[in-house]
């Protein structure tokens, strides 16, 4: 069976799946994808068994969820965070959201907007995977390879591969291991690439190379940078291709210079950009807000009506000022993906590995399926317009996040409908 993992940006769906030889964990057994294969291995080869906490105690779920009902039912200004989970999950937290008047905002929320920022400021460009793969003849990477939860962008858009179009790549800036790397795909089929330093930092670079592109007088350019302008000039089609978790401070900037470079070259050949981020299910529930409310994340359905504040509605600054007073943290995908250390009553759903993260007073947990191992689900991929569904490995034991808001939906309505007096 043919199993698409949603552990990475590109939702990659050419792998197959076994449990290892003592059935402790899952593995790759056909094909290959890094953040699958790390991610795999903290899963059983067999449905999960947790039990929901309160204050650090083990409890039936109907506790569990009486006492998670009360934080949100008394809370003034609720925080949803982390956010990781699919289409279903994405609908069910905007419905409690709604209901609660809570501020939403994902794991990551600062890299996610870059994007968001960009596309609200001035536009963009994309592009898919698909026509990377098929047309493009110029790769340019912003500041560093794809990595992490996008390490087989390459592969996935057939980079090197026997009868792809021809193709060079340009590393614009980046460390001295992906360097590396990207020499080590010399000899390839139709394949040249190299490296080019930085000039000053990232915005300086791509400012210049935008300047140099649009023909306008640049004092003494630097050779390598110069060169680059008149190959995208002459490109069939150049796609630009940052990952959005790596960038600095207001990336937003960084990716509206890149746009202007597409901008030019788009008045007489083709280009393009892409912007990988928005991993562990931030990228779709971004989706799924943004066609049910209209907007994006770091929006919240306040007295006032429907507010979005990229900056204001900002995890981190919302807890460090006091302006929340309950967090419910989601991370389905991720055992890892802890919520931030906070005095506030919180509520924690996802991975059964998170219930270490909640073992304190005034705390609840409830773990839930991953959608894709223990049930089944959608996720949007990278590129933006793709969703794919997700198959499950087994049928858990677990509920999944859709089903467990569900009821805590109804509970947070009968305790308001018994406040009015």
């Amino acid at each position: 069976m043919r199993w698409t993992s949603p552990f990475c940006l590109l939702l990659c769906d050419t792998l197959g799946v076994r449990a290892n030889a003592s059935g402790t964990a899952l593995e790759l057994a056909e094909g290959e994808c890094a953040a699958a294969r790390l991610a795999l291995a903290r899963f059983p080869g067999m449905p999960s068994v947790a039990a929901p906490q309160v204050d650090g105690l083990s409890v039936d779920p109907d506790q569990a969820l009486d006492a998670a009902a009360r934080i949100l039912a008394d809370s003034r200004q609720p925080l949803f965070g982390g956010l990781g989970t699919d289409v279903a999950g994405a609908r069910a937290l905007y419905r409690l959201a709604t209901e609660t008047g809570a501020i939403c905002d994902a794991a990551r929320g600062p890299a996610l907007m870059h994007t968001v920022r960009t596309l609200q400021d001035r536009g963009g460009y994309s592009t898919t995977l698909a026509e990377v793969r098929n047309r493009a003849d110029l790769l340019v990477f912003l500041g560093g390879l794809p990595g992490g939860g996008a390490a087989e962008f390459m592969a996935r858009c057939g980079v090197g591969e026997a009868g792809s179009p021809p193709r060079h790549l340009v590393l614009l800036g980046g460390s001295p291991e992906e360097q590396a790397g990207l020499a080590a795909l010399t000899g390839r089929a139709e394949l040249t690439m190299e490296s080019l330093p930085l000039q000053g930092d990232l915005f300086d670079t791509v400012a210049l190379l935008s300047a140099l592109v649009a023909r306008r007088a640049v004092p003494a350019p630097p050779p390598g940078l110069a060169a680059l302008a008149e190959r995208l000039l002459a490109a069939h089609y150049a796609v630009l291709v940052g990952q959005t978790d790596a960038m600095p401070a207001h990336g937003n900037l960084l990716i509206e210079a890149a746009n202007r470079i597409v901008a030019t070259l788009n008045t007489a050949t083709r280009a393009a950009a892409m912007w990988l981020g928005g991993g562990n299910g931030a990228g779709t529930v971004n989706e799924v807000f943004t066609w049910l409310s209209g907007l994006p994340l770091r929006s919240r359905n306040g007295p006032g009506g429907v507010e979005h504040d990229p900056l204001c509605f900002d995890t981190a600054r919302l807890l460090a000022e006091g302006a929340a007073d309950s967090l419910l943290w989601v991370s389905c995908f991720d055992p890892d993906g802890i919520a931030p250390g906070t005095q506030v009553p919180l509520i924690v759903l996802g991975h059964p590995d998170l219930a270490a993260s909640a073992q304190r007073v005034g705390s609840v947990f409830l773990p839930v399926s991953t959608p894709g191992i223990g049930s089944p689900g959608h996720l949007f991929r990278a590129d933006g317009g793709t969703v794919l569904p997700l198959v499950p490995l087994y049928r858990d034991t677990l509920p999944t996040l859709a089903e467990v808001l569900g009821q805590l939906l109804q509970r947070v309505q009968a305790l308001r409908a018994k406040a009015v007096p």
